[in-house]
């Protein structure tokens, strides 16, 4: 399961629906005088990609997409534009109720897709997930819920790294600093592992007077420690021949004594703030790298040295979990997402996305779009 032995690891509002990835008759953005706009001649380099320019229709289903549902990511990425892209804010809210029609024909009219390629010429890459889980919890410890989710610890950034997950559990030193900053408790350690890897999670967290609220718990910092992957550490020890999540709940089930053990060997640890989780919040995910609210379906975490944030994103994957071709952005970045064409899509919150997002492990490829009157990477930031 990605989820467990990948990197950071359904969507509640996009279907993920396999589209037509069929060849398209030639898609080319007309001249003043009805001629084909010209397609750049050269390649653009980045720290860890380059970027091809190439004809609309080598985009495979860009004729079938749901653009409409794209939008409203693009919306949000116009909360925090980024240079390159600031500029069509204006008419990217105007398009937003306008037909799927007129949204692609504006995007032939302004930008130029680039083919994502590693260094060496592959246009492959890998693709995983990641969602936010949906977990009770209490606000205090007792009748069951005694893991804690922290906030920062007093004193955090004076010792960096911080303690490894086995001393944050069993130092008095570590124990001391993180006194009172408890934001909330879960029943189950796994579950606590799961949201440290995920990064954010929606809490049904009930009261002291026995209120429940719905809150998200977000991403606040880490102990600066390395992240280790504890079903790696299970192959290693061969205790599972299987690593998804199926083998290694087994394996808990039948080795109870030794969860601490599993947990410690992966020393990061994640801290987390509480954010207000009602209205139109409740319709998109945690903010993301950008500082934008991810879009379920519709954000990717990249590595920003290939792409930068704020890019209109082409992503196709055959499958084998679920067929994509659609267009994404890139709002975010994880520890383990590193390479050209490297993407980890956000699937939404709860059961179903957590499902899609453990299993989701398939080849990527990418393109972008860039606008036409600006060189790749120029005022990306």
């Amino acid at each position: 399961m990605a989820l467990i032995v990948g990197t950071l690891a359904a969507c509640s509002t996009t279907s993920l629906t396999t589209v037509d990835p069929s060849p398209i008759p030639e898609l080319r953005p007309q001249g003043a005088q009805g001629t084909a706009a010209p397609i750049p001649a050269a390649a653009v380099t980045f720290p860890k990609s380059r970027w091809l320019p190439v004809p609309w229709n080598e985009l495979p289903g860009f004729e079938s997409d749901a653009l409409h549902e794209a939008w409203n990511a693009w919306v949000k990425n116009c909360e925090r534009p980024t240079p390159a892209f600031a500029g069509l804010c204006s008419e990217v809210r105007r398009l937003s109720i306008a037909s799927g029609d007129e949204q692609r024909a504006w995007m032939l009219a302004k930008f130029q897709p680039y083919r994502v390629e590693a260094s060496n010429g592959s246009p492959e890459g890998l693709l995983t997930a990641y969602y936010e889980p949906q977990l009770d919890a209490a606000r205090l410890p007792g009748n069951g819920y005694n893991v804690p989710l922290y906030q920062l610890p007093t004193g955090f950034g004076t010792r960096k790294p911080w303690y490894t997950r086995q001393q944050i559990d069993t130092l008095p030193e570590a124990q001391a600093a993180l006194a009172g900053r408890a934001i909330a408790w879960l029943r189950d350690p796994i579950d606590a592992l799961v949201l440290h890897i995920q990064g954010s999670g929606r809490l049904r967290l009930t009261e002291p007077n026995g209120q429940l609220r719905l809150v998200r718990v977000a991403f606040a910092g880490t102990n600066d420690q390395p992240y280790k992957s504890v079903g790696r550490w299970l192959l290693d020890q061969n205790l599972v021949r299987d690593a998804t999540w199926p083998g290694i709940s087994a394996w808990i089930a039948a080795n109870p004594a030794r969860v601490n053990e599993m947990l410690w060997s992966n020393p990061r640890y994640v801290f987390f703030r509480e954010e207000p989780l009602d209205g139109l919040d409740a319709e998109f995910g945690p903010k993301g790298a950008l500082g934008v609210p991810l879009t379920p379906g519709r954000s990717i975490a990249v590595d920003r040295q290939s792409i930068p944030y704020g890019t209109p994103v082409w992503l196709s994957t055959p499958g084998p979990t679920v067929a994509l071709n659609r267009m994404v952005f890139a709002q975010d970045t994880g520890s383990a997402i590193l390479g050209a064409v490297r993407a980890d899509y956000f699937t939404g919150w709860g059961a179903e996305a957590g499902e899609i997002a453990g299993r989701l492990k398939q080849t990527l490829r990418l393109w972008t779009f860039w606008p036409r009157h600006l060189t790749p990477g120029s005022a990306s930031r």
